[in-house]
């Protein structure tokens, strides 16, 4: 099969590119861990019982890094370089894309050019791509102190308890509004990563420094809410939404940020019944276009009216360059699945790569935001560990397990 791969810098390269390599990465550390009882990790692990010629890459560009795949960028990039231009069914193009053809992959990431973004709307619905990301933290529940949480909603509503408050006294919350104005935030280094704020939309940091009592007419706001500890309001609430099926995972609500991973740790680890957070998604704001997957693509992200024109990398809403290369994977070995007759395939929610793409299909599309990889996407175990460490050992056994079920089956090797 011949493959034309257009790479979409020609003379004028995007703001964050440095040099006309492919695959130039922004840091050695990209990769992050290499460990299975880790996300990403795991991930990485799945990735090479799919042959993943990006691992093969860094493998051949690594550099000490402890447990993380650490690479040196210059030589990872050559080595994707060689192999893409080397192959005799490959013809690499350099050129801006302004269309959509088919059949194809599109896998441009949150750099988007105006005029690729225009067409990707046009196609799939203005609705269905986004610009920037606001993103709230979310956390295990396996972390959570229940003791110092009250379940309800405001007023009652929906089920009555659909989302865990973190109550707050009038001392707390005002410790704890103190400390997000003197947290330390990220400041863009790059004018395509200034992102202009929205008055619905502002960082949590950004309200504080508006008064003392604006979040407490904002995302902390106590009315409607009563602790049966208490039988009162509490002067401020952190509200937690079920973030998935499994009630695994939990978004602080609210509480999208620029502060840095460092801070936000500290300083969300002060809000009562989360002292002990284990974070699956960290807070931001910053630009990045992506599409809204569970709105406009299919299960296995090819447009609705086309399956020939396939989605891939942070365009589809994963977060990170290991789930971008991931999806990669997927999306070709589905379009050659496609093109010689076959249906398209995923692997189960069981796997980590499996469950990301259950979260892109499945979420609703009104709540649809970035993800990267994090062990409380994946379906439960029946019997899971308490022991939490011993847990994402056993996720990752049965993960690595039902991959390599899935890798030969389509080599066509029986099970």
């Amino acid at each position: 099969m011949r493959v034309t791969l257009h790479e979409m810098r020609p003379v004028r390269m995007t703001p964050a590119h440095q040099t006309e390599g492919l695959a130039e990465l922004v840091c050695s550390n990209t990769f992050k861990s290499v460990e299975p009882a880790h996300a990403h990790g795991l991930l990485k692990a799945e990735m090479r019982q799919l042959g993943s010629i990006v691992l093969e890459a860094a493998d051949a560009a690594r550099i000490p890094g402890g447990s993380a795949l650490a690479v040196d960028r210059v030589v990872f990039s050559r080595c994707v370089q060689e192999r893409v231009a080397g192959h005799p069914n490959i013809t690499l193009v350099r050129g801006e894309v302004t269309a959509l053809p088919s059949p194809a992959i599109i896998a441009t990431g949150p750099l988007t050019s105006d005029a690729l973004a225009s067409a990707i709307a046009s196609r799939l619905g203005a609705p269905s791509l986004a610009f920037y990301d606001a993103i709230a933290p979310i956390v295990s529940a396996d972390s959570l102190d229940y003791a110092r949480l009250f379940k309800m909603s405001r007023y009652g509503k929906g089920g009555g308890d659909d989302y865990w408050n973190a109550p707050f006294t009038k001392a707390e919350y005002e410790v704890f509004v103190a400390a997000l104005i003197a947290g330390e935030q990220y400041v863009p280094g790059h004018d395509f990563d200034k992102v202009p704020y929205f008055e619905g939309c502002l960082p949590v940091e950004e309200m504080a420094q508006r008064g003392i009592e604006t979040l407490r007419f904002g995302p902390m706001k106590p009315i409607g809410l009563v602790d049966r500890k208490t039988g009162r309001e509490p002067y401020a609430v952190v509200q937690l939404r079920q973030e998935d099926r499994a009630a695994q995972m939990w978004n602080l609500v609210g509480f999208q940020t620029r502060l840095k991973t460092g801070a936000q740790q500290r300083i969300f680890r002060t809000i009562p019944g989360i002292e002990n957070a284990e974070f699956l998604r960290y807070g931001s704001i910053h630009r990045n276009s992506y599409l809204n997957a569970p709105q406009a693509l299919t299960p296995y992200l090819s447009a609705l009216d086309d399956p020939h024109l396939l989605f891939a990398g942070q365009l589809t809403g994963v977060e990170g360059y290991t789930e971008s290369a991931a999806t990669g994977i997927l999306a070709g070995i589905n379009l050659a699945r496609l093109l010689t007759g076959e249906e398209p395939v995923l692997p189960p929610a069981t796997t980590m790569l499996g469950a990301l793409y259950r979260y892109l299909r499945e979420t609703e599309p009104g709540r649809f935001q970035p993800m990267n990889a994090n062990f409380g996407l994946m379906e439960p175990l029946d019997n899971a560990p308490r022991d939490k460490f011993k847990k994402k050992e056993a996720l990752a056994e049965r993960a690595l397990r039902e991959m390599r079920v899935f890798a030969q089956q389509l080599a066509g090797i029986p099970a």
